[in-house]
């Protein structure tokens, strides 16, 4: 991606990297995936499972055909049968309003920025300067968008923090990999996943970074628009396989939405390079629930998705970036995902 000194960082974070409270695992992280998570559970300090127990008991649930994060965020299961009734899902907004906003004919036409050099920082550092300039470039885009929609957007929050650290939503640890809180509105991080998604998943590259950001930002898109308050009440009158179901389609839409900012973001700033996409298209497979569940389980069970599989993440976010629509995005009135 086309970074240069002169970029705009965003203000919108806070940096608690070696606060009280937070701690490392040992050999990096396990089981992180780039998802959003409610995490429902008291606060506290350096508390929690150890990773090996995460992982083992993860391991159990999938065998089972369970969700293990359903530990963590208490789920959205509960009482109610039937099949979900998508003819009730709420509607994506349309933003050309008579004016036509894909890439053909875009009023994001601005003139690009020459990246530069930047020394004297430690390689984490860079990385967050780098997290700091693609949330910047998110608030860009989605101002306009919602601009073009009659709203004001309310911008995120990112955290970047070392360990665990304390949100809205209870304790959140690296180990769970970035995730958004609906309660506080912040995106949290901690920097070590972008070696983990390089070195465990297999998908380096700076945008492969930026996705995993943008998809976070999706799921904040979602909740201004009401999207998430539906998916959270609806799945709750659900069985856990057709709450799966339900959850699937909000993470294949907040891959979508990364996908339409992608292509907005360089409609406006110039940003991608040859192969960035390629790059973003690797990120979302290799953490398709397909890949994780062979990876701890060596198999895969359908109905314990709650992210999608790899080729329905790879769809979905390459169908936002060739359309750059947010209306096309609409992953709950379609059959086919």
């Amino acid at each position: 991606m086309r970074y240069g000194d002169k970029d705009r960082e965003s203000s919108n974070v806070e940096d608690r990297r070696g606060r009280g409270g937070g701690f490392r695992f040992p050999g990096g992280l396990g089981g992180g995936r780039g998802r959003r998570i409610r995490i429902p559970m008291g606060g506290g300090r350096g508390g929690g499972f150890s990773i090996t127990t995460l992982l083992i008991i993860g391991a159990i649930m999938f065998a089972l055909g369970f969700n293990p994060l359903d530990l963590l965020r208490g789920g959205f299961g509960g009482g109610g049968s039937g099949q979900p009734n998508y003819t009730e899902a709420p509607q994506m907004p349309r933003l050309d309003r008579g004016q036509d906003t894909s890439a053909r004919n875009s009023p994001f036409q601005f003139p690009g920025q020459t990246p530069s050099q930047s020394a004297g920082r430690s390689a984490e550092d860079e990385l967050a300067t780098f997290t700091k300039r693609v949330l910047a470039d998110t608030e860009d885009v989605w101002n306009r968008v919602f601009q073009q929609l009659g709203k004001r957007y309310e911008e995120p929050k990112l955290v970047i923090f070392s360990g665990s650290t304390t949100t809205g939503c209870g304790v959140g640890q690296a180990a769970m990999g970035p995730f958004y809180c609906p309660l506080d509105r912040k995106i949290y991080i901690d920097l070590q996943f972008y070696r983990e998604l390089k070195e465990r998943f297999r998908a380096p590259g700076d945008f492969a970074q930026a996705y995993v950001i943008a998809h976070e930002v999706g799921h904040h898109i979602q909740l201004l628009l009401g999207i998430a308050n539906w998916v959270q009440q609806t799945k709750q009158r659900l069985p856990k396989r057709q709450a799966n179901a339900v959850q699937v389609r909000m993470e294949l839409q907040a891959d979508c939405i990364a996908g339409v900012w992608a292509n907005l973001n360089d409609q406006l700033k110039n940003r991608l390079e040859p192969g960035d996409i390629e790059e973003g298209l690797n990120a979302a497979s290799a953490i398709g629930d397909d890949m994780i569940q062979r990876r701890t389980t060596g198999r895969v069970v359908p109905d314990a998705f709650t992210h999608g599989s790899s080729e329905q993440r790879v769809r979905w976010f390459r169908k936002g970036f060739q359309s750059g629509r947010l209306q096309d995005c609409d992953t709950f009135n379609t059959r086919e995902l």
